[in-house]
């Protein structure tokens, strides 16, 4: 039985002031934000995020454009079903899905942590719907780095603890992915934990964590190796990098791959930012993707 998300924004309404849609994936609620009109903006996030973590870029780049933002399934404000297939293959799934099923064209896709494998290997399903691409602090080719602080979570008994029992991965993020701490206020803090308030609610963030990839024995590993290989199609679409460079995750080494895999990109190093790139510096992120849409029409 799917228990339905509570969509309650109390202690930050004015921080996500916006309508709330669902679309059904397979009898599944997924949860996003369509505001604003003209060239398609589909912003995916990662985890433990949601679209809150878009909600700056939300409120500008909707004056000018179409801007959508998903919840995964298990996150944020879509539904949580508990036994579900939570792997990277099911989320290019119901990504592929929602484009499909909105019929959206000529795509530029926004993505962060997790959500660039999910929305590269959804472009690479779709790519005839997708024109351009921005991606922060991510990865979407194998790679056999991985922080002590994410391995712990990946314990069989102390992982499911940690992370469902004392929300410690999400909590962790508040300040660990952050360099600006400042902007981490009572409302921001809220809005990013509200949606895993208990045990039910944390199950995508630790199936997340337990579903990266770092052999071929896992379930995976394939699906990440054919999103690696598909990569080469977007090797001449306009592409930027938003990277925070003080990301003990996405570290610095993953831009230069990326930029090893695209020549031509271009690419916004952040130097006092963290994981959490998009509060440490949407200020020179904003104005940034506007100057990069503006040069690559779609």
């Amino acid at each position: 039985m799917i228990r339905h998300a509570m969509n309650s924004r109390a202690g930050f309404e004015s921080e996500y002031p916006f309508a709330s849609k669902f679309f059904d994936v397979d009898g599944v609620r997924l949860h996003y934000l369509d505001e604003g009109a003209g060239e398609t903006l589909l912003f995916v996030h990662g985890n433990p995020t949601w679209s809150f973590a878009w909600r700056n870029f939300v409120k500008d780049l909707s004056r000018d454009y179409r801007v959508l933002a998903i919840d995964h399934v298990g996150c944020g404000f879509s539904d949580k079903p508990q036994q579900y297939e939570y792997r990277l293959a099911k989320h290019i799934q119901n990504l592929s899905q929602f484009v499909a099923g909105h019929d959206l064209q000529r795509v530029t896709l926004l993505a962060h942590d997790w959500g660039g494998a999910i929305g590269m290997g959804t472009a690479a399903r779709l790519p005839e719907r997708f024109s351009r691409f921005v991606l922060f602090n991510t990865a979407a080719f194998r790679s056999q780095r991985m922080p002590w602080r994410i391995a712990a979570c990946r314990l069989p008994v102390a992982g499911p603890v940690g992370v469902r029992g004392f929300n410690l991965f999400a909590r962790a993020a508040l300040s660990m992915a952050v360099c600006r701490h400042e902007r981490m206020t009572n409302a921001v803090r809220a809005g990013y934990l509200a949606p895993y308030a208990n045990w039910h609610d944390r199950v995508a963030i630790l199936r997340f964590v337990q579903d990266i990839p770092l052999s071929p024995r896992h379930h995976s590993y394939a699906t990440l190796a054919s999103i690696e290989e598909g990569l080469s199609q977007f090797r001449k679409s306009p592409m930027l990098f938003v990277w925070g460079m003080r990301d003990w995750c996405f570290t610095p080494a993953f831009l230069e791959e990326f930029l090893r895999r695209f020549p031509d990109a271009e690419a916004l190093k952040l130097p006092d930012a963290g994981h959490y790139v998009f509060e440490d510096a949407h200020e020179a992120i904003i104005p940034r993707i506007r100057q990069f849409l503006a040069a690559h029409p779609a």
